[in-house]
């Protein structure tokens, strides 16, 4: 036999602006220029009391896709990147973004692509189907990036990454950073002796990394020059990571037992480096100071902590949705680096 069919629970009523202004005991267009932060209102400060009261006791929402119509805005955003989302790395762009967006009252539509193309057309298809008030556009690794030529009527920012067809981006000052890299470590006394792990103009003739790693080496190799200092040794890898660091640092300190100081492209070759120190009998920062890139959550975990210049990811983030939501002149916008002070200079 079968069982009788339950009795489907009513929906509770949405809360309507009505419903407020009746509460408030107001006119529905009184309510709603409260409600909606006209600052022209000319209505009494009892008035917008009785508005937020009731709008409280309410639990009163408003209706964003009706809002949506009159206004032709929907109060969201789409950050649309690569691998951003499922990078440890690199999620502090997220947080940066959604903490502004949330400011602003806006939500946040999260797309990952991997970097393929098709699933970037979708992405931004997606987007435009959920009428978002503007795109940002962002990398796990600063870089140029291929925006698929799909046409957007809305804002866009380019967050860790540059786009020729979109000239608003935010990036790190790669090059103040790396020339403060090289300060700190004269000014630690370190004007000879010093080693750079992971870039060599010489073994790295006619090979391009990235734009920002340009800069990075740019600014590195202005300030030896400005302090009329050049490396004892350089040593040139093409993936940054500990078994390098660990190998070139071996390879560099046996060579040269002159060397008092490294300057790490990256602090996860200048990890690595810290366990050729080791193993080599080398305190750090005694025999070697040590300074690098990044400032990876492990860097203030090594013993002594790594000194580090870092990427600004959270401080981007949130100037990228400012741009996207504000007003911003077209352009690149760079975000200082912050010199993080740990023991190892």
């Amino acid at each position: 036999m079968a069982e009788p069919e339950r009795p489907k629970r009513p929906q509770p009523k949405r809360v309507t602006l009505a419903d407020v202004a009746r509460l408030a005991g107001l006119s529905r267009t009184a309510a709603s220029m409260i409600l909606t932060g006209r600052p022209d209102t000319r209505l009494s400060a009892d008035a917008h009391g009785k508005v937020m009261a009731a709008a409280d006791q309410l639990g009163y929402r408003p209706n964003v896709a009706a809002r949506s119509l009159r206004t032709d805005r929907t109060q969201s955003v789409a950050f649309i990147s690569d691998v951003v989302a499922t990078t440890r790395f690199a999620t502090g762009l997220i947080r940066g973004a959604l903490q502004a967006a949330e400011e602003r009252s806006h939500v946040m539509l999260v797309l990952e692509t991997g970097g393929e193309p098709a699933r970037e057309s979708e992405a931004i298809h997606a987007a435009l189907d959920r009428q978002v008030d503007g795109i940002v556009f962002a990398s796990m690794r600063a870089r140029e990036i291929f925006v698929p030529d799909v046409r957007l009527t809305v804002p866009v920012v380019m967050l860790n990454s540059t786009s020729a067809r979109f000239p608003t981006s935010v990036l790190p000052d790669e090059a103040k950073g790396g020339r403060d890299a090289v300060r700190l470590l004269v000014e630690a006394g370190h004007r000879s002796g010093i080693g750079l792990l992971g870039q060599s103009d010489a073994a790295e003739v006619g090979l391009f990394r990235s734009e920002t790693v340009s800069r990075r080496v740019r600014g590195i190799r202005a300030e030896m020059k400005r302090r009329h200092l050049s490396f004892a040794s350089e040593e040139s890898c093409w993936n940054w990571e500990p078994d390098e660091g660990y190998r070139l640092a071996r390879k560099m300190l046996k060579r040269d037992p002159t060397i008092r100081a490294l300057l790490c492209m990256n602090d996860r070759l200048a990890f690595g480096a810290y366990q050729a120190a080791s193993e080599l009998g080398l305190q750090v920062p005694g025999d070697l100071a040590m300074v690098s890139f990044d400032n990876d959550e492990l860097a203030a975990y090594l013993r002594p902590g790594l000194t580090t210049i870092a990427l600004p990811h959270e401080a981007m983030g949130r100037m990228a949705i400012d741009l996207l939501l504000g007003e911003g002149k077209p352009r690149e916008y760079l975000v200082p680096m912050p010199i993080v002070r740990r023991g190892s200079i």
